[in-house]
């Protein structure tokens, strides 16, 4: 899984975080190592469609971030999917 839409989205699932602990939280679970450009894209991204939010912070040089309802459920949307597809060709390789 490369989606970084999908990865950042499952980073922040798990609590509150800046931007260099999304990416190399992403690393450690997803064995993944997305490169700034393709991280603060996809922050962006999010922020600007209302799945993530900026959290007030006294640190100006770390912007921690937190995942909305909305996307919490579109993650959940995403994963319920991917699952299915995980299923289903993990059955099919199964041998008859």
């Amino acid at each position: 899984m490369t989606d970084p839409n999908l990865l950042v989205l499952s980073s922040l699932a798990g609590g509150e975080k800046h931007g260099y602990a999304i990416m190399e939280d992403i690393h450690r679970f997803a064995g993944v190592r997305l490169g700034p450009g393709t991280l603060y894209g996809a922050i962006t991204r999010l922020e600007e469609r209302g799945h993530i939010r900026p959290i007030a912070s006294g640190d100006e040089r770390r912007q921690p971030y937190r995942i909305t309802p909305a996307g919490r459920r579109l993650l959940e949307e995403r994963l319920t999917s991917l699952e299915l597809v995980v299923k289903t060709g993990l059955r099919r390789l199964r041998p008859a």
